[in-house]
């Protein structure tokens, strides 16, 4: 196994196809497919169901994708040692959106810190329609949010990843030897409904254009209620991959499955005001993000 395995793996997962893959790293798509079918070989296991809307992670998929991640960002540390840590100095102001907040950020503030020390970050959590506000007026410098969702003119977006959505069910429920299932087959299920950052809207709109309805359940603004519900049995869902987690908070195991339509991704990026010119602190965390997700790196 090399870093190349790693790195064409990720990038096939985060993507979700081996041309957009291909696309991000400069490279043939040939090398792409061959790459991840080399690394499928050497853990022994199927990492991705090839499906006509793309590549999706198997189970084991899943489970390797953090630790793949894992290995890349220690090694790309590692690199940064020697650069030492960059003497862009400043204060700024992100927000973030729930979502994004709790399932995206923590690390890459983490990993900031020790890249740019002298630089101030201040975050705050706001709505999406606060950010878009806060941006056009200059009150915040930059957002981390669901790209998916901005739509306001003179705001800039740089979508870094696309998280897949699929079905959560409870570990042995039918649905899981089924294969991809339609959304009227789950329209008879019992639905839990997430509605944090504007989740609901969204999901109507997919369930709008199939001429299909939702059996709502409840309506709530947590995701760990949602994770247990399903987990317990009392509903199904659909959600991204960026916040599954395969065990509720009561140890209960919770499955995904695909669906027979495809479900647009849970987009995920940079939010900024098109008509400010950066400072050489947004700059330097735009050049951090745009390293870590759309620039080709680790070249081994």
């Amino acid at each position: 196994m090399n870093f190349k395995h790693l790195k064409y793996f990720v990038a096939t997962a985060e993507t979700g196809q081996v041309s957009r893959a291909a696309k991000m790293l400069s490279i043939s798509q040939s090398a792409v497919t061959g790459s991840v079918r080399d690394l499928e070989g050497l853990l022994g296991v199927t990492l991705f169901q090839r499906r006509a809307q793309g590549m999706e992670l198997t189970e084991a998929g899943r489970e390797f994708l953090p630790v793949a991640r894992d290995i890349l960002e220690k090694v790309d540390a590692a690199h940064q040692i020697h650069r030492g840590t960059s003497d862009i100095s400043g204060s700024l102001t992100i927000a973030a959106t729930y979502t994004v907040l709790g399932y995206f950020l923590p690390y890459h503030l983490g990993r900031l810190a020790q890249l740019h020390p002298s630089i101030e970050i201040r975050i705050v959590e706001l709505n999406r329609q606060s950010i878009e506000e806060q941006l056009l007026r200059s009150q915040i410098d930059m957002a981390v949010v669901l790209t998916s969702n901005i739509h306001r003119d003179g705001i800039e977006t740089l979508t870094l990843l696309k998280s897949p959505r699929r079905l959560w069910v409870p570990a042995g429920h039918r649905f899981c030897e089924e294969g991809a299932v339609s959304l009227h087959s789950i329209a008879r299920e019992p639905y839990v409904m997430l509605t944090v950052d504007e989740a609901a809207h969204t999901t109507m709109k997919y369930w709008n254009i199939s001429n299909a309805h939702p059996s709502i359940k409840l309506r709530t603004s947590s995701v760990e209620a949602v994770r247990s519900l399903v987990a317990n049995g009392q509903g199904v869902t659909i959600l991204s991959d960026m916040v599954y987690r395969p065990w509720s908070l009561e140890g209960r195991r919770i499955e995904t499955v695909p669906t027979d339509v495809e479900i647009p991704t849970m987009d995920v990026g940079l939010a900024l005001n098109g008509s400010t010119p950066p400072t050489p602190a947004v700059q330097a965390l735009k050049s951090y993000f745009t390293s870590a997700f759309l620039s080709p790196k680790l070249q081994f």
